[in-house]
């Protein structure tokens, strides 16, 4: 298959094991925030590749420590570790939509969010933090949000958001169709 998806994801394995892109050169003093976008119905295609990559960076680059945060289930297992996930469903249940994202906006917010995030993904730890899940977890977390409050977290370990919409390296646009969001501190990670 030689589509220009493709083509992209095969040019994500060389970025991300290139000295450049670790060391954070020629970001001029920016924080390594990049973001992998491509067309939400390429889902699944998308998720097979992260799962490539995670299982070929370590023959690739021996040595290099990944971690790969999926957002969905940062949320999920947050909000278990809270005793609020069954509360949650059951409020959805009774009350509709509203009324959860109303009650989960204080123990979701991006600002706690993006401390969990730091504890779960521990970029002191690891040369490269992966980040997927983005269209699962929405509208409980925005990811433009979580970015602007993980740029003091993340110390200088890169970060690749795989993302479902469209990124102009000025806004980020869910699903290449929900309003766009001002963002402009991250990279394409390829064109």
């Amino acid at each position: 298959m030689s589509d220009h998806l493709t083509e992209r994801l095969n040019r994500i394995l060389p970025k991300l094991i290139s000295d450049e892109m670790l060391s954070g050169s020629g970001l001029g003093n920016e924080i390594g925030i990049y973001v992998f976008d491509y067309f939400a119905e390429d889902e699944l295609r998308v998720r097979e590749h992260i799962q490539f990559l995670l299982d070929h960076l370590p023959k690739s680059k021996p040595g290099l420590r990944v971690k790969h945060v999926n957002l969905f289930d940062l949320v999920i297992d947050h909000l278990k570790s809270r005793n609020l996930l069954d509360r949650a469903i059951q409020k959805q249940r009774a009350e509709g939509n509203e009324a959860v994202l109303s009650a989960l906006s204080a123990p979701l917010h991006e600002s706690r969010l993006a401390q969990v995030f730091a504890e779960v993904a521990q970029p002191a730890q690891h040369d490269l933090v992966l980040v997927s899940g983005v269209g699962s977890v929405w509208p409980l977390l925005r990811s433009h949000a979580l970015l602007n409050n993980l740029h003091p977290l993340m110390g200088n370990t890169p970060l690749v958001m795989f993302y479902p919409g469209k990124y102009d390296q000025l806004t980020l646009q869910l699903f290449g169709i929900l309003a766009s969001k001002n963002y402009y501190r991250a990279f394409k990670l390829v064109p």
